[in-house]
């Protein structure tokens, strides 16, 4: 797919840091409980940390306990792209920066939770940047 944004890959390596390279350009995942946004409660938008695309609002995240901070649905549908991710012996969808392809996380349905559709976009907190606004 083509994006609007589009570098290199030694691009991504020199504007990115090790870490931040690992999970979204290499689809990574940070540990469990490390991120800085997994119990944060400020209000704002969660921008790609890769591109500076919003993604998600503080007011479509929830408490899932799951080490990872969650939304319940993108800013906009068109935000993000979800592709099928069989790797690990599993089936489940993964969640990527239409703007940029980068990966953020994956996004899990049915698990039960009180939100308004059902779903759990676990993000690492690493893939985005927080812009803290009245307006989320």
């Amino acid at each position: 797919m083509a994006y609007n944004v589009e570098k290199s890959d030694q691009e991504w390596r020199e504007e990115l840091t090790p870490n931040e390279y690992a999970v979204l350009r290499q689809a990574g995942t940070e540990p469990a409980f490390v991120g800085e946004y997994t119990d944060t409660k400020t209000k704002g938008v969660y921008n790609c940390r890769a591109c500076g695309a919003e993604l998600f609002t503080s007011d479509t995240k929830f408490e899932s306990h799951c080490g990872w901070p969650s939304f319940f649905d993108p800013k906009d549908s068109d935000a993000v792209e979800l592709i099928e991710d069989r790797s690990h012996g599993m089936v489940r969808t993964e969640v990527r920066c239409a703007n940029c392809g980068s990966h953020l996380g994956h996004v899990f349905a049915g698990e039960g939770y009180a939100t308004p559709t059902d779903q759990r976009y676990c993000i690492n907190s690493i893939s985005v940047k927080l812009v803290p606004g009245d307006e989320s």
